[in-house]
């Protein structure tokens, strides 16, 4: 087995050792950057739905200015993003390189994208539970607790694959400019030296990834949902 593949992917068995350790470091990123953005980007996402028109806490400040800055953070493409952020990269890290210097342009580029995936699951709810709820004496934030988070897990789940995959893209990204992982990998050794092998290796480890999230997604969708 070993000598055919050394014969399909000679460049990507001569780099093994560098192409597992790439692989750790997108893994380290997406999970790292993919926790915080989890828990930062459905705090927003619940502050936005509690604060709109007609929310269980409607307060149009609060709700306007997260709009707009949301709305400006997406408007921003990755790599200016990443760019623009380097001293506070800097700042916060200690460095703006490396998987280290990644992590807070992921978070940046990835929250404001999955609180729109929460505000869009909790805005599926229905008015009617929200208003039962409310009738019962619950409270504006065990509203938000026990309908709307509640009723939502498999918009969540949906929401949250969507995101991991969109990470995935970014953190191939990053490694484009340094951030190390397989895009860093791939941009190296596939593109800048033609090995093409490698490429086409990268995108594999890539698509199986993605495969797992969406399938463990779609676990958890079809056990909640009801």
């Amino acid at each position: 087995m070993e000598v055919i593949l050394e014969k399909l992917i000679p460049n990507v068995m001569d780099k093994l050792p560098e192409l597992w350790k790439c692989t750790g470091q997108t893994l380290y990123m997406m999970g790292l950057s993919g926790i915080i953005s989890f828990v930062l980007g459905l705090a927003v996402g619940v502050i936005l739905i509690a604060s709109r028109r007609g929310g269980v806490l409607e307060n149009s400040v609060v709700y306007n200015v997260l709009d707009k800055l949301i709305n400006v953070f997406r408007s921003i493409p990755f790599v200016i993003l990443l760019a623009s952020l380097i001293p506070l990269t800097r700042a916060v890290a200690g460095t703006a390189i490396g998987t280290k210097g990644a992590i807070l342009p992921l978070i940046f580029g990835t929250v404001p994208f999955f609180a729109r995936q929460v505000e869009t699951a909790l805005a599926e709810v229905d008015d009617g539970l929200v208003e039962a709820a409310a009738a019962m004496g619950t409270s504006p934030v065990g509203i938000l607790f026990r309908v709307y988070l509640k009723e939502s897990i498999p918009a969540l789940t949906r929401g949250t694959t969507i995101t991991l995959i969109s990470l995935m893209g970014l953190t191939a990204m990053a490694g484009a400019v340094g951030g190390g992982g397989l895009g860093d990998f791939a941009i190296r050794y596939g593109h800048e030296r033609n090995q093409t092998d490698v490429t086409y290796v990268t995108v594999v480890i890539l698509l199986a990834v993605v495969m797992i999230f969406q399938g463990i997604g779609n676990l958890i969708i079809r056990k909640t949902s009801h």
